[in-house]
């Protein structure tokens, strides 16, 4: 049994004889005699071209296809778009092996040969809706408008930021379920190990050079530097020429105007460097000791009220050390809790046997509820919670696409458990033993004891994973 991006433990050989990475899929030329192109580097850049070709990868066994965020959702949006998990697997075997040739990158396709077991070679494109002309002007208007949007690019880095800006301007820059269309010569009509096997291997591209990504989207590096570097510099002028003009009217110039960023980015060379950034603060301060001997008034639980100043404090020093961190302020922002998800949070810090009361008939909880409600938030905090209180049904193709990952999980000949499906939740019958799947699309081994569901341990992408803790701990 094995998870989607670990060793599968079983390597191929491609025949030595022609080599996939001898064909340029850029120009359509193969090694038949018919003038083939000269070899190229690994990383052979030509933005201008509109295309980019990268040699062969070698095998990767034990490898991680893909740890940037942005690798991960391109990885995500074809697992979730694939239909056959076996498929899948049958892929990233292929990848890790180093079946998968050339990779040519180009507006809107991928394009690459990959060679089965017997030596068979096929043909692969995965196709990517690009940009429209409007989409671009408004992404890189967007961009241009953030200049850490356009150190991140210059760094080979996506911000979540930048991606979710873009969405919310109507422009999707990582492929979604359905977004990625697949073509290969061995006939499928889905994704197969072929198309499969180009996506992983392309995982790893994107991991080294996002600019892969915006040129499948239909604009290569130089081009889309170049227009940013002239949106930049006409704000610049316009600004330059906005403030000679006020000038000119006889206006006063304010001394704390400041200057336009747009301007400062264009000007970074030659500016002064940035003060340093305060020292973080390693610990909050001491709460005040409330009372001083008055007695409280009614309702008022001096110790309660001691520990959520404590709690604000320390949730402040949290908030000011992500705010000097080299991340901010491309970190995304935590998500807003509920009243009752508070409530689990401010339990799992341990304020005692009084406060988890209160916070218990405060949540609609009894004890034994919120501990249970703790041990999930300590394993998955809000995304944790909601998979232990929750009872929903997938749609149609998110349940499909679930239980195919789910008949994936055992390796052939393996023996599997019977499990009877409800919802969200299998379980096994006659067991003990439960996965449960989040909106999320990710795992949760769950456990029954005394005579209730727990969580047995933290979510994984695969149900491999999860039935590997239920296994572990049976």
């Amino acid at each position: 049994m094995t998870r989607p991006g670990e060793e599968e433990g079983e390597a191929m050989a491609p025949d030595r004889e022609w080599s996939p990475d001898e064909w340029d899929p850029a120009t359509e030329r193969h090694p038949d005699g018919r003038s083939p192109e000269p070899e190229r580097h690994p990383d052979d850049r030509d933005p201008a071209a509109g295309a980019r070709t990268f040699g062969a990868l070698p095998p990767a066994p034990g490898r991680a296809f893909a740890r940037s965020w942005w690798g991960q959702a391109w990885l995500k949006a074809l697992e979730d778009t694939a239909l056959d998990g076996g498929q899948l697997k049958l892929g990233r075997r292929h990848a890790r092996a180093g079946a998968v040739g050339a990779v040519s990158v180009r507006p809107g396709r991928i394009t690459a040969i990959v060679q089965d077991r017997d030596h068979t070679r096929h043909r692969s494109d995965v196709l990517l809706q690009q940009l429209g002309v409007a989409d671009w002007d408004r992404l890189l208007d967007l961009v241009a408008d953030r200049a850490g949007h356009i150190a991140a690019l210059l760094d080979r880095d996506i911000p979540p930021v930048l991606v979710e800006d873009a969405s919310a301007a109507g422009i999707e820059l990582l492929p979604g379920i359905g977004d990625l269309e697949a073509e290969c010569s061995c006939g499928a009509w889905d994704h197969c190990a072929h198309t499969a096997a180009l996506c992983y291997q392309l995982a790893r591209l994107l991991d080294r050079d996002p600019f892969v990504l915006l040129l499948l989207r239909g604009r290569g590096e130089r081009e889309l530097l170049d227009a940013l570097q002239a949106r930049s510099a006409a704000r610049a002028a316009g600004s330059a020429g906005g403030a000679g003009a006020a000038g000119r009217d006889g206006e006063a110039e304010r001394p704390d105007a400041g200057v336009p960023a747009a301007e400062a980015y264009a000007a970074r060379d030659i500016l002064p460097p940035l003060p340093a950034a305060p020292p973080p603060v390693a610990a909050p301060g001491v709460p005040p000791v409330l009372g001083g001997g008055t007695p409280p008034a009614p309702g008022v639980a001096v110790g309660a009220l001691e520990f959520l100043i404590g709690d604000a404090a320390e949730r402040a020093r949290g908030l000011l050390a992500d705010a000097l961190s080299a991340g901010h302020p491309d970190d995304p922002l935590p998500p807003v809790l509920t009243p009752a998800q508070d409530a689990v949070r401010l339990a799992a810090a341990g304020p005692g046997e009084a406060i988890s009361a209160r916070l218990a008939a405060g949540s609609g909880r009894d004890a034994r509820a919120l501990a249970l409600a703790v041990r999930a938030w300590e394993l998955g905090g809000p995304a944790g919670l909601a998979v232990l209180e929750e009872d929903w049904t997938p749609e149609p193709e998110a349940l499909a696409r679930a239980t195919g990952h789910l008949t994936a999980a055992w390796e052939d000949g393996e023996a599997r458990p019977r499990l009877r499906a409800a919802r969200n939740r299998w379980t096994v019958v006659g067991g003990d033993a439960q996965l449960r799947y989040g909106r999320d699309g990710r795992w949760w081994p769950y456990r029954r004891e005394g005579g209730q569901w727990v969580p047995a341990g933290p979510a994984t992408d695969d149900p491999a994973g999860a039935w590997a803790v239920l296994s572990a701990e049976g």
